[in-house]
């Protein structure tokens, strides 16, 4: 049974404006925030434990307030406490991937898009639990909704911090569906990048041709603050403009791709896309992905001999700081030959190159389907299948997911928005909009 008193989720709007203007204090949000962990992550387990937390966002907080005393100057996410996924180098932080594996070998230099949000103001309130290395392997982080379910993975701490109200922002990486699935589960919005759009550098990586970075909010507008912060090239007058544009044409992924989803999330997916017609959407079936299983054996190459290869530098030494099903995925990326690896490589490229022309002949701006396969399953020794993210992911293209709805099990279900690669600012826009049709009434 879902437990309410572990959710509750704080919208940035909500307390980034008090932070700026000097309404709220900083150090009473520290409290809060520090109170709230107490309280709740000996549940949850979203971060990895710090003993001194709160004497250190004391002082961060005054740190704060002493380079930004003058409330006018200070930036969009000036005190913002922000989960940082513990896959991502901080400074002032050890970083362990979730794993055994020595922190003095992980070590590097801060990654980039925690120097982006540091000179945003934003306050760091700890790394979270992520699965081993990004992988298969989970942490001990339950979903707030039901301590009994998975949050899903590997961004599982990310999620659950935002879902558990431990946490404003957080940040979240995606290789196949680490995103989308725990957002979907936790009932929280996710929002993973273009491929390439956000610098991956400093991040531990899996598979770099396809790691992606985002982030997790209780809204979208908590995730389009922290967008307009970290992408490249972001481009305001284009989330604008899909603010005011027509609605998009909605394209639904019929066929083999969207049988993968049970009974249960089907139902809540029709209801969803329901709503959207009522509310003036063009909603077309379309086919898209008519050679799905050619994408998942490349996918599954691709990301297996690219685990291997970022691993080469301290495996053999480290081993036996891995957990077996990471050891054996990395031992399987190992035996895949050179020539595989670039097969697979050039059906990944000629897919991205050819899927606009798809996109365009279905006459589809952008897709909707179920943010995952189903609910949350029982039991934390799994994240749950990644199948209604993988296309996408490996087609490098930006996604969100929408929460809003519950499946029979009073469980969240997320609605997945998928946009053509580089849509980030309309692929937000549109959300902000789809997010307030498919909320139930």
């Amino acid at each position: 049974m879902a437990d309410r008193a572990l959710v509750g989720p704080r919208s940035l709007t909500e307390v980034a404006g008090g932070l700026r203007s000097g309404s709220a204090d900083v150090h009473e949000l520290v409290e809060a925030i520090c109170d709230r962990i107490a309280e709740v992550d000996p549940f949850v387990h979203a971060y990895v434990e710090e003993p001194a937390r709160r004497t250190r966002l004391h002082a961060e907080a005054a740190a704060l307030l002493a380079r930004w005393p003058e409330p006018v100057d200070r930036p969009e996410l000036f005190g913002v406490p922000t989960a940082v996924k513990d896959i991502m180098r901080v400074d002032d932080f050890e970083t362990r991937a979730g794993s055994n594996v020595p922190p003095h070998v992980l070590a590097g230099a801060q990654a980039v898009v925690v120097d982006r949000l540091r000179e945003a103001g934003a306050l760091v309130v700890g790394k979270s639990v992520t699965a081993e290395f990004a992988s298969a392997a989970p942490g001990q982080t339950r979903n707030p909704h039901d301590l009994a379910r998975t949050p899903g993975g590997s961004s599982s701490g990310s999620a659950a911090a935002v879902a558990a109200g431990m946490a404003v922002l957080a940040t979240g990486t995606q290789t196949i569906g680490s995103m989308v699935r725990p957002a979907s589960f936790c009932g929280v919005v996710g929002w993973k990048a273009t491929h390439g759009r956000i610098p991956i550098d400093g991040v531990i990586a899996h598979s770099p041709s396809f790691d992606t970075l985002g982030f997790f909010g209780a809204d979208v507008d908590t995730v389009l603050s922290a967008a307009r912060i970290t992408c490249d090239s972001w481009a305001e007058a284009e989330a604008e403009a899909g603010a005011v544009d027509r609605r998009p044409t909605v394209g639904v992924p019929i066929g083999r791709y969207l049988v993968q989803a049970d009974a249960d999330a089907l139902v809540v997916f029709g209801d969803q896309c329901d709503r959207l017609r009522a509310a003036g959407y063009d909603v077309r079936d379309v086919d898209v992905l008519g050679d799905l299983d050619e994408i998942l054996a490349h996918n599954l190459t691709i990301n297996r001999y690219e685990l291997a290869r970022t691993h080469d530098a301290w495996f053999d030494q480290h081993r036996a700081g891995y957990r077996d099903i990471t050891a054996s995925a990395i031992d399987h990326g190992r035996s895949i030959s050179r020539a595989d690896y670039a097969a697979s490589m050039r059906h990944l490229l000629a897919l991205r190159a050819d899927l606009p022309d798809r996109l365009a002949k279905v006459r589809a701006d952008l897709l909707v389907a179920p943010g995952a396969v189903g609910a949350a399953p029982v039991g934390i020794d799994h994240t749950g299948d990644p199948a209604m993210a993988l296309p996408w992911t490996y087609a490098g293209l930006p996604a969100v997911s929408l929460p809003g709805a519950r499946t029979s099990t009073d469980m969240p279900l997320g609605l997945q928005l998928v946009g053509p690669a580089g849509s980030d600012e309309r692929l937000l826009a549109a959300a902000r909009d789809m997010a307030d049709v498919i909320l139930p009434r």
